[in-house]
């Protein structure tokens, strides 16, 4: 016990930013670290578990912080954590809870803080789990899509891999690899429902794979990243009725690659100037320039991600720092970001975590 205590003061004491680093525990790795990021140089602390829990594959907070919730993809449960920021500790609120589905992948709180919406990624269920006043999960609400698209490998049925709350927290788009669509949900908070959208989804190209999806600064277009063909999607986005329609496809890979290589993540800078795509297979980060009076995409740099397979990434809330998870590496590496450009340098810091696959930052 004086071992743990003198380690979290130790990582208390630490100059720097909080992250919570979500994990595969199929090797050694035990469930949520904290590690802490030094905002002068980019060198992280050793990580320290936060949290015993399986396979914690996506983590997503409540607005004010105060909860975490973590898929566990391996036992389709959602569990919930009350958050101790100061020590970057976690503390259980219950025992975990039902997904909705089999292999949750990825999960969201809505702006209320009543809603946690779960993506199921085997049975092709998107959730709806009612939160409670003290931050425990009631039943879920699923909603299970139907069909298939045309690679018989992967799309012989649906494979809901995200759900994207829009800026005013009206509307849940939910990105299914399997069917090639993107969903429009209305999304009622207080009983924690979904209704369809009018129209209901965007089709994307057959054997793209939809994967993750992101907002524009000015609420008026989206991004998503499609897994399967390692494109970006840039849309307008109607906030009246939540439709999304597709104005550029760009490639997240150089012209001249040949191997196999998947897209992973992606994410807006907090300025709204550049999005970030990581690619699985060629191992990098694509950057591309949002015109802001149109919300189309250039391609700026691909830069390698320090790593094998980066899964997921995360920017700082003030801008500068990137860090990527590299699942099949084992660890963590830091780039610093240029707000005017865009570009990634790498600092070479990194930090070992088994497995490691999402990244989330306190504030």
């Amino acid at each position: 016990m004086r071992l743990l205590f003198f380690l979290l003061m130790t990582l208390s004491a630490s100059a720097g930013q909080l992250l919570f680093i979500g994990t595969y525990t199929r090797t050694t790795s035990k469930g949520i670290y904290a590690v802490w990021l030094d905002e002068a140089t980019g060198v992280l602390s050793t990580p320290v578990l936060a949290a015993t829990t399986p396979s914690p594959s996506f983590l997503a907070f409540t607005p004010d912080q105060k909860t975490l919730y973590a898929v566990s993809e391996s036992n389709a449960m959602a569990a919930a954590f009350g958050t101790d920021l100061a020590h970057g500790t976690l503390r259980p609120l219950q025992p975990p809870q039902p997904s909705g589905g089999a292999a949750p992948c990825h999960l969201v709180v809505d702006a209320t803080s009543r809603t946690l919406l779960v993506a199921n990624y085997h049975t092709g269920v998107v959730a709806a789990i009612p939160l409670l006043a003290d931050g425990t999960l009631g039943a879920p609400h699923a909603i299970q899509h139907t069909g298939h698209s045309v690679d018989l490998s992967r799309q012989t049925s649906p494979h809901v891999h995200s759900v994207t709350l829009s800026p005013d927290n009206r509307f849940a788009l939910v990105c299914d690899l399997g069917l090639d669509r993107i969903f429009t949900y209305r999304l009622d908070p207080a009983q924690a429902t979904l209704t369809p959208g009018e129209p209901p989804f965007v089709a994307t190209t057959p054997g793209a794979g939809p994967r993750h999806l992101t907002f524009g600064a000015d609420g008026r277009h989206a991004y998503a990243i499609t897994e399967m063909c390692s494109t970006v999607l840039a849309f307008d986005y109607d906030p009246v009725t939540g439709a999304l329609t597709l104005r550029q496809s760009l490639s997240t890979l150089p012209a001249d690659f040949k191997g196999t290589s998947s897209g992973a993540e992606i994410r807006l800078h907090p300025n709204g100037r550049f999005l970030y795509a990581s690619n699985r297979g060629h191992d990098s980060i694509a950057v591309f320039a949002v015109d802001p009076a149109t919300g189309k995409l250039s391609l700026v740099a691909i830069t390698p991600c320090g790593g094998k397979n980066p899964r997921n990434f995360s920017l700082s809330p003030d801008g500068a720092w990137l860090v990527c998870a590299n699942q099949n590496s084992n660890s963590l590496s830091v780039f610093r970001l240029d707000a005017v450009t865009g570009r990634l340098t790498p600092t070479g810091h990194t930090a070992e975590v088994p497995l490691p696959v999402c990244v989330l930052f306190a504030r």
